[in-house]
């Protein structure tokens, strides 16, 4: 189902066009994976006590599961992004593949955690280049370093963006559009609601 209102496709024809209501959610799952996985980088937002917002480059750890909706990373806690999420846990994680300008976007809530069983999962030791050995037995850099934590995004909702066309067509669409007043959408936007999400988890956890 849309999640504009009858007033908001009307006057919002790009978006109305765009939707595709008619997945399944493994099939919107499936497409959410593959653009995650073109774009690897997303920006993780978060908001400080001044109420200002903070976007980093973020890579999510690996693997996933094929129902897996929630983003897993791996990062440094004394960074200043724990005490955003402390201080106000929603967040937003937005990805990008300009190859294709497909996008998604995230909107959630941030779990932080050191659970052992989390960091050996989704360990790299590529990590250990971001956080570094501080060589005093202590802060080695590795997976027991006391530094290491989670960062889990559980989403709220998911939009994400498929372009179904090459450049050149969408421009030819896009130029058509503009000549004749009829608006176009070359490519679909896929919503995963709130419900859906809560039902992927429930799958994900039998």
């Amino acid at each position: 189902m849309s999640d504009l209102s009858p007033e908001q496709a009307h006057l919002d024809p790009y978006s109305s066009l765009a939707e595709n209501t008619n997945l399944t959610v493994q099939d919107k799952i499936t497409g959410l994976h593959t653009v995650i996985k073109n774009a690897k980088i997303g920006m993780l937002v978060t908001r400080d006590a001044n109420g200002n917002l903070h976007s980093r480059a973020m890579t999510p750890a690996t693997p996933y599961n094929d129902m897996q909706l929630n983003l897993v990373f791996l990062a440094n806690n004394v960074s200043h992004k724990f005490e955003q999420i402390e201080n106000d846990a929603h967040v937003n994680v937005s990805f990008c593949d300009p190859s294709s300008t497909d996008w998604a976007s995230y909107s959630g809530r941030a779990r932080v955690t050191q659970d052992k069983d989390l960091i050996n999962k989704h360990w790299s030791s590529l990590i250990t280049g971001y956080i570094g050995d501080l060589k005093d037995g202590v802060h080695k850099g590795d997976k027991n370093d006391p530094r290491v934590a989670v960062i889990e995004v559980i989403p709220d909702e998911i939009k994400y963006w498929i372009t179904k066309h090459s450049s050149a067509v969408r421009t030819a669409q896009v130029a058509y559009g503009a000549a004749t007043g009829k608006a176009t959408a070359p490519g679909e936007l896929r919503i995963i609601s709130r419900e859906e999400v809560q039902l992927a988890q429930g799958i994900q956890s039998k």
